[in-house]
């Protein structure tokens, strides 16, 4: 008795479970493989790792910007479609309900007060926030950029960023249509980029002018890195307070640290330890919190008392300024605040109303605990 051939792989018709008898089936349709890359939502950096080609290009081709060659302009079009990726013009009909905080780095309080209010003000809009650190020294310095194209967002947050920031990260940000509010900025930003900021002049000032209420005059200031616009403002501030009380800028009393312990204490070491013509500083102040803390230690190590020996000011206000020994005077900084105004301005600006000013500052305010004192008499 002959038996009949099997059908080859993948013929059509019907089949009949092996093994066992009953009505013939249909068979199973042949797996697409392109089914499951078109199940998932496509962003642009897959289309950019498909296509061959770098992030940016890929946006001014969805952005239609000219300077794409013809033939990669096909390429990328092409994948657009077969992706059914939704053109930037077209994603405000469907949010993603994410927005994105890019921090200069996480490692201080500072930050996390900043994160607290976005997250609450976020939080309270229903609104899911993704955080990144911007990188240095690795092999990888634009990972958060390619991690912000591989999920959608409706908006990104940089804080104390864009003088880190190479021009091809901010054109691949602006490129893509994606809003964007930038906190506390590092250098300026594009003037038609929001900013959010505290009156860091002012702060600087009043820090100043309450050292030298106290009858000192020889204040030393220890700021942030010397390109910061907010490491310039917090030095001006202090020193026109010494100019309208008639005390002598003195170059030597200042010194550029780095916003940490670290920066206060080798700074603040570097201050307490001047001696021929310039002496000593009575009293210090510190341009964060963080810094004024290093202050403390350095004046630890020689033996000095605060603040019967050396007053200190900080910047900032953080929550543990309170509880040092002795207790801060600090500029108090609304650093919560700040992300709370940031979020609702970026929140603004997906729904597509414009900021009624392109900088926000936020007031600043003196906050006098024990750290500062009349200077000792010689």
């Amino acid at each position: 008795m002959e038996h009949a051939p099997e059908p080859a792989a993948g013929a059509r018709g019907l089949r009949t479970p092996r093994g066992r008898g009953g009505p013939a089936v249909p068979p199973r349709p042949a797996a697409d493989p392109g089914a499951a890359r078109r199940a998932r939502r496509p962003t642009l950096a897959n289309i950019a790792a498909e296509a061959g080609v770098s992030l940016p290009t890929v946006s001014k081709v969805v952005n239609g910007r000219p300077d794409v060659a013809p033939a990669t302009r096909a390429r990328v079009e092409r994948l657009l479609g077969e992706h059914r990726y939704t053109r930037a013009g077209t994603r405000r009909g469907r949010r993603a309900g994410l927005v994105d905080l890019v921090f200069n780095a996480l490692d201080s309080h500072w930050a996390l007060e900043i994160l607290r209010g976005a997250e609450e003000w976020c939080s309270a809009h229903q609104i899911g926030v993704v955080v990144s650190s911007v990188r240095h020294g690795t092999a990888r310095p634009a990972s958060w950029t390619s991690a912000l194209a591989s999920h959608d967002t409706d908006g990104v947050i940089l804080i104390l960023v864009t003088s880190e920031l190479p021009a091809g990260q901010m054109d691949t940000l602006r490129d893509g249509s994606v809003p964007l509010v930038v906190v506390d900025p590092a250098s300026p930003p594009p003037p038609d980029m929001p900013s959010v900021g505290a009156t860091n002049w002012a702060g600087g000032l009043a820090a100043t002018e309450h050292l030298i209420g106290l009858g000192h005059t020889r204040i030393g200031a220890i700021t942030g890195p010397a390109d910061y616009l907010c490491s310039r403002a917090r030095i001006d501030g202090y020193r026109s307070a010494l100019e309208a009380a008639g005390i002598r800028f003195d170059p030597a009393l200042v010194r550029h640290g780095d916003f940490q312990h670290e920066g206060g204490f080798a700074r603040g070491g570097e201050l307490l330890g001047l001696g021929g013509g310039t002496g000593r500083p009575t009293a210090i102040f510190a341009g964060s919190d963080q810094q004024a803390f290093g202050v403390y230690e350095a004046a630890r190590q020689r033996g000095l008392r605060i603040p019967q020996d050396l007053s200190v000011v900080g910047f900032d206000d953080l929550p543990v300024a309170r509880w040092v020994s002795p207790p801060l005077t600090t500029v108090r900084q609304p650093l919560a605040e700040m992300g709370r105004v940031a979020a609702q301005v970026l929140g603004d600006l997906i729904d597509g109303v414009p900021p009624r000013s392109q900088r926000v500052e936020l007031a600043t305010e003196l906050i006098v605990r024990e750290s500062t004192a009349a200077p000792a008499r010689e």
